[in-house]
């Protein structure tokens, strides 16, 4: 079969694949979106899809249609008045309907660790109206826990590097946040850099660069301790080419830009919130991988 290779992202991670296994696997974005409101701590559990089609111009038998679900835990903790300390702990469900029969593979994924530093707490009170704003910055270290067990001299190397539950590589993450609060409006946005390192296979995948930025409006419910949260925001993805012992591995890297929209109901100590992110540009594998919806669930407590 004539070998041709493509592209599919997810979040922070993009995959190359065979014509023979064409496919998409994501390891999770660590994606943070909304911060939860608390003092002290939260955890909580978030459920995310996301969904690719692949089709090859030059051979429309060649397809491959995937779709990746993550269940992830997560928690922070303010610690003293300028720390912050995030982990994200993913578990991965992996599914690819390709040409070539049915793939299913599930599994632990990478554990990642931040920890942020409070750059800029200011509070601004002017008549009626108050003004809030943070920026957090820091830095974090993705860790080897999902599985990677692959043939380095395999000739089908990069379709079998794609279908892991993990990236099998230590990598170094960067972010910061800022949040602004005009009395019920607010704007909380992100950005995060990361720099993959090569793992035991020599294989390494393309840094990534990830930013989004949310508008919301907090509203009281009439009649119930709770406030509901709707909001808009976008989010940009760009990943840098993947790298197989020193060489390049063609046709990998893009960039994604999304479009989305949500909610967050909070009562007493608990939030539980949902989005949807829609396509609304993208570029991957010389436009025969398609991204499509993706959506979040949640349910967060603080403690």
């Amino acid at each position: 079969m004539k070998r041709i290779l493509v592209t599919i992202s997810l979040s922070f991670i993009l995959y190359s694949a065979n014509a023979c296994e064409i496919c998409g696997c994501g390891l999770g974005n660590y994606y943070i979106g909304i911060m939860p409101q608390f003092s002290h701590k939260f955890i909580g559990v978030r459920y995310q899809f996301n969904q690719f089609k692949t089709r090859l111009n030059n051979d429309p038998t060649q397809f491959s249609n995937d779709f990746y679900q993550t269940v992830e835990l997560w928690s922070g903790w303010n610690i003293g008045k300028r720390w912050q300390v995030l982990f994200f702990i993913p578990f991965n469900i992996n599914h690819q309907n390709s040409d070539e029969g049915v793939s299913n593979k599930n599994g632990l994924g990478d554990i990642a660790l931040l920890a942020n530093y409070k750059v800029l707490d200011k509070m601004k009170k002017s008549g009626a109206t108050i003004i809030a704003q943070q920026l957090w910055m820091g830095a974090g270290i993705k860790l080897p826990a999902g599985k990677f067990d692959i043939d380095p001299t395999d000739p089908d190397v990069a379709a079998a590097a794609n279908t892991q539950i993990g990236s099998g590589s230590t990598d170094v993450m960067l972010n910061a946040m800022y949040n602004i609060h005009i009395n019920k409006l607010g704007i909380s946005t992100s950005t995060s850099y990361k720099i993959n390192t090569t793992n035991k296979s020599d294989y390494r995948f393309g840094n990534r660069f990830s930013a989004n930025s949310f508008v919301y409006y907090s509203l009281p419910v009439p009649g119930a301790k709770a406030v509901l949260t709707p909001n808009l925001g976008m989010l940009y993805q760009y990943s840098g080419e993947n790298v197989l012992q020193n060489s390049k591995v063609d046709l990998t890297g893009g960039n994604l830009l999304l479009v989305a929209a949500g909610s967050e109901m909070s009562f007493n100590k608990v939030t539980i919130g949902f989005n949807t992110q829609i396509p609304v540009s993208q570029d991957f594998a010389v436009r025969q991988t398609k991204s499509k919806i993706k959506g979040m669930l949640h349910i967060t407590f603080s403690l």
